[in-house]
């Protein structure tokens, strides 16, 4: 008996053993995405997890820019791990410049546009051409709008140029680290705009559309790999993936367009 319970003891522990050293082989990535690609991310990581089993995946959202504490650039500057980051071209352009993100790792994702909501069977306005959408936004008792890309070009950049910032100044406002979908949703906002691929998936909204070529502007979705990060051959891999013709179909899907045009 004494010889059975020595030899089962080396079996557990040859067995813990090599579990140990599975685990230690997986590589365990985190992956940090602003909203407006965040749906077409959970999409697609599936697939990808099913055809690479020694990776396992974190996904958390945080904004491309902003001073909400889960904001992506905050997260880097505090030293959090972080593996990659999926966010507005241009805020991961000036984070690649200030070294946090590996050189040459960029990778544009997806094409993104802005869009209107209003909540769920309220009529919709007119947003089709600029001088409708001024007739909307004056008459609106209540405007939101994000606290990322979109919201900084409306509100430090559409509103001005279209004469009307101090007319809305007092019923328009930023939506910090919360959907703009849901705060329309609830009937705290009577018009919110977005990432249109961000208010796709809202529940208790209607989307009115995208607003007009005359007012619209298109933002690049991009994903890089983080200076420090331990797993930098998964992550290339990942970003391959992710940058992918193949996945064009899913990205499309979720609200966005593809960066050729497909």
């Amino acid at each position: 008996m004494r010889v059975f319970n020595t030899s089962l003891r080396f079996a557990v522990l040859g067995f813990a053993l090599c579990l140990q050293s599975l685990m230690a082989q997986a590589e365990d990535l985190l992956v940090v995405s602003s909203g407006g690609f965040a749906q077409a991310f959970i999409e697609l990581s599936d697939p990808y997890l099913k055809s690479n089993p020694d990776v396992r995946i974190d996904f958390q959202r945080g904004p491309s820019m902003g001073d909400t504490a889960n904001a992506i650039p905050k997260r880097l500057e505090r030293g959090e791990r972080v593996d990659v980051v999926i966010m507005v071209g241009s805020s991961l352009d000036e984070l690649m410049d200030q070294g946090k993100l590996l050189k040459g790792s960029k990778v544009v994702l997806a094409r993104s546009l802005i869009g209107v909501a209003v909540k769920a069977g309220a009529p919709k306005p007119d947003i089709s051409t600029k001088e409708a959408l001024i007739k909307t936004l004056l008459a609106a008792k209540s405007i939101a709008y994000s606290d990322s890309a979109s919201g900084e070009y409306l509100s430090r950049e559409l509103f001005p140029r279209l004469g009307i910032a101090n007319e809305l100044k007092d019923k328009a406002r930023k939506i910090p680290a919360v959907p703009v979908g849901e705060i329309v949703a609830s009937g705290k906002a009577e018009i919110g705009f977005q990432q249109y691929s961000e208010l796709l998936p809202i529940e208790g909204i209607d989307i009115v559309g995208k607003i007009s070529p005359d007012v619209q502007k298109e933002t690049l979705f991009s994903a890089a790999i983080v200076a420090n990060s331990s797993h930098i051959e998964a992550a290339k891999k990942l970003l391959s993936y992710l940058g992918s013709s193949a996945v064009q179909p899913i990205v499309r899907k979720t609200g966005l367009d593809s960066i050729d045009g497909r």
